[in-house]
């Protein structure tokens, strides 16, 4: 039998992710060590509650309270407690005392991360994090390793399973919102308070780390500029079906040029018009996708379960079996490449399209006055399609393609409709993406 030596390997939380992590790494242990060259011992399990109920049945030695004892003992932290603290606390702690460590917590890693990566460099560490933006999908990898000598121009992705699961029912299915969403809910995609999935937070903190990988720059949170999708109708889906399109919630990282020739990141997250022939408009369900577009390789498509305990237990082994494998090797970690300095541009730099739904009159002179509304406000009319509100007589809905053109100039234009006199409303306001 092969003499391994043997890596300490200390587990923060036991949820549906981490008992499934502790579970797989049990069972293939043996596995797992002639995959790195050594043991990998499980030395305890931090947990809040001894006697919770747990999905696994986990030896209940390895069980305890005590999580910073636990960190101090350990080579590899693996943090699956999720949040801010007692996290960021606990892994600081980790990396101070010499260990790596793997974790999939994103809204620590958006908050916290400069911070968390600035004490590894300290150290000599390294933070794995494969399981924070896409669950099982590989994306971290590619974008800090496979893609690091290439240019990255844009990522258009589906990170949040909830939101796609929702807009695809609505899509597929002709659910109202709330209908969806109660389906969403009783299928375990989304929780009861779903603020998180529907109002694009989720989305926005893995923007950011999305963008600050692509782009080796530091992307902040606060500066994402973040849509959910409540206000999203029937209507809406409907008409975007006529136009050959699908809303899909976007988390998109893309490299512009502002008016002022300042080169920049742009990292925003709202509901978006996605051509039908698109990869990412056949995503169906809780499914995640990251469709990368970089200058040598061209378009590459990231896609699979973006949610799921087992899943996402997947990733953190991965990440779990690297970061042995970089222990047994010695030397110091990999820093994060952060140094491009890249600045945040503000949505009004973004260049895109719209499709806007406008209610209006249905008299002579009033596509004309529209029109002129567009030319003022310097956005050029791509499509125009006009239908009879079947609701009441004498008014009609124009939905009106746009030319690409700076967010500006198009909110502009927006304002100057909802004040129009022609206008008697503007029932919706898409933005185009993929094109």
């Amino acid at each position: 039998m092969i003499e391994y030596r043997t890596v300490r390997v200390a587990l923060l939380g036991a949820g549906s992710v981490g008992s499934q992590v502790a579970r797989l790494l049990l069972a293939h242990g043996d596995e797992l060590a002639a995959r790195v060259g050594a043991k990998l011992e499980l030395v305890g399990i931090a947990v809040r509650d001894l006697d919770a109920d747990r999905d696994v049945d986990l030896p209940r030695e390895l069980l305890t309270t005590d999580a910073e004892t636990l960190v101090l003992g350990a080579d590899i932290v693996i943090e699956l407690i999720g949040g801010i603290e007692p996290a960021r606390t606990l892994i600081l702690q980790a990396i101070n005392a010499g260990a790596d460590v793997v974790t999939g917590n994103k809204a620590l890693l958006a908050a916290h991360g400069s911070e968390l990566f600035d004490a590894t460099e300290q150290v000599g560490a390294e933070i794995y994090y494969e399981a924070a933006v896409a669950a099982a999908i590989p994306i971290i990898r590619p974008l800090r390793d496979s893609l690091a000598g290439d240019n990255v121009k844009r990522i258009l992705a589906i990170v949040n399973g909830s939101t796609n699961f929702i807009l695809d029912r609505m899509d597929r299915f002709g659910d109202s919102m709330a209908d969806a969403q109660k389906t969403a809910f009783e299928l375990g995609f989304l929780e009861a308070d779903p603020t998180l999935d529907v109002d694009g937070y989720d989305a926005a903190q893995k923007a950011t780390i999305l963008a600050s990988l692509a782009f080796h720059s530091t992307v902040p949170l606060e500066g994402v500029y973040r849509e959910g999708i409540a206000d999203i109708t029937p209507a809406q889906i409907d008409a975007a079906r006529t136009a050959g399109y699908v809303i899909k919630l976007l988390a998109i990282a893309e490299r512009i040029t502002a008016d002022d020739g300042t080169e920049g990141i742009s990292a925003r997250v709202y509901p978006a018009l996605v051509d039908r022939e698109h990869p990412l408009a056949a995503v169906h369900g809780g499914n995640n996708a990251v469709f990368v577009e970089a200058e040598a390789a061209g378009p590459l498509m990231f896609y699979g379960a973006g949610a799921g305990g087992v899943q996402t237990a997947s990733a953190v082994l991965g990440d779990l079996v690297s970061a042995a494998r970089r222990h047994i090797a010695g030397g110091p970690g990999l820093g994060e490449s952060t140094h491009a300095d890249l600045p945040l541009l503000p949505i009004g730099a973004v260049i895109t399209k719209y499709q806007i739904t406008l209610r209006v009159s249905d008299l002579q002179g009033v596509l004309a006055e529209v029109a002129t509304i567009f030319a003022n406000g310097g956005v050029s009319v791509e499509t125009v399609e006009q239908t009879v509100d079947p609701e009441e007589s004498g008014t009609a809905f124009l939905v009106i393609g746009t030319h690409a053109a700076r967010e500006h100039a198009l909110q502009a234009t927006v304002a100057a409709l909802k004040a129009s006199d022609v206008v008697n409303s503007v029932v919706s306001v898409l933005r185009v993406e993929g094109v």
